[in-house]
């Protein structure tokens, strides 16, 4: 036996390592030991191997999976960055949570008036996004916001005397039946196709983070921190939340709703819709299609997007005393443009349907 060999326990001491772990990098090849006996399956390490042993101990102390610990070891460039934006996601989850708590022990548990409102059918242009799990949402909600912004709308338009288009369809017929006193037409201008902050969250189009898994999907709506960027780009900051297309509903613009089911299962769809006035049509890869009318239980949140767990929560209470049958989807209709708005202004209304939706 060499005798710059070390056993693995004797290794394992040098490099503060456990011997299971020890065991567990030599099985996933990320750490071989220099030697193994034959004869009794013993590993034996080399004093040269302290400092590739001692810095896995050192990354996996700043929470660096074990796949990305190999790609290090490897020299691979860039392989700890997306580490570094997934540690600055849960920290900006970790600040909103707090938030949320702060505001509880401000104000109480939530007790958001109720209100039962006839909601009608809707022309939307709509576009559906997969999450893989709860805490996929603010990915595919971003996703199908993205999507959904991408071409925005187009109406008919005509020339003017100058030669710039514009638009004469004003009709706002059948995008009529707002809550609580919003707009759902469109105004006569076009919407930017290219919105100013449309660019989680989580949120995108508004701002409530991702739910755990014993959270509502009300949650789910937009994060700020979860943008509609392009893919490979970085996410914007909580600080700085998108912009509804055309003003927001309160405006005048296109109302913008998210769609959430009930359930958090282990794969589900979110979607993203645009109510549509007569005349106008979706792009950017949407499908036109109805959001079916019914009666909602419904809740306005006032104030960030990131806490509007606390109205969901509510609404939530209030369906469950009551009885009622909760056959989602829930809806998150959103009424200003966080462009425009402080975030403590920012009206979103929770609805909840109660019958089955016709």
């Amino acid at each position: 036996m060499d005798d710059d060999l070390l056993p693995i326990g004797q290794f394992a001491r040098l490099t503060r390592l456990s011997v299971k772990q020890l065991r567990h990098y030599d099985e996933i090849g990320l750490l071989r030991p220099a030697c193994v006996d034959t004869a009794t399956g013993y590993r034996y390490y080399r004093a040269a191997q302290a400092r590739t042993a001692m810095s896995i101990g050192l990354l996996r102390s700043l929470d660096v999976p074990l796949p990305v610990v190999g790609q290090v070891l490897a020299g691979t460039e860039g392989a700890l960055e997306s580490v570094h934006d997934a540690l600055e996601a849960e920290l900006a989850r970790r600040r909103r949570t707090l938030a949320s708590l702060e505001r509880v022990i401000a104000d109480g548990l939530p007790a958001t008036q109720i209100r039962i409102v006839t909601e009608p059918a809707h022309r939307v242009a709509l576009v559906r996004e997969r999450a893989t799990g709860p805490a996929d949402i603010a990915r595919a909600t971003t996703a199908a916001m993205s999507r959904l912004t991408a071409g925005l709308l187009h109406g008919p338009a005509t020339r003017s005397d100058t030669g710039t288009a514009t638009d004469t369809d004003t009709d706002a017929g059948n995008a009529t039946g707002s809550v609580a006193g919003t707009d759902p037409a469109h105004s006569g201008a076009t919407p930017s196709a290219t919105p100013s902050a449309m660019s989680g969250a989580a949120p995108s189009a508004n701002s409530s983070p991702a739910p755990s898994a014993n959270s509502s999907p009300a949650l789910s709506v937009m994060s700020s921190d979860t943008p509609s960027a392009a893919p490979g780009s970085r996410p914007t900051t909580a600080d700085t939340p998108p912009a509804l297309p055309g003003g927001g509903a309160a405006a005048g613009g296109p109302r913008l709703i998210g769609l959430f089911p009930v359930d958090l299962t282990d794969d589900f769809d979110v979607s993203a819709a645009l109510v549509l006035a007569d005349g106008w049509h979706a792009g950017g890869g949407a499908q036109v299609d109805v959001l079916p009318g019914g009666t909602f239980a419904t809740a306005t949140h006032l104030g960030p997007y990131d806490q509007i767990s606390l109205t969901a929560h509510a609404v939530l209470a209030w369906c469950a005393e009551r009885r009622h049958p909760m056959r989602g989807p829930i809806r998150e209709v959103y009424v200003s443009d966080p462009a425009h708005t402080p975030p403590d202004q920012l009206i979103t209304h929770l609805m909840i349907p109660l019958e089955d939706e016709s």
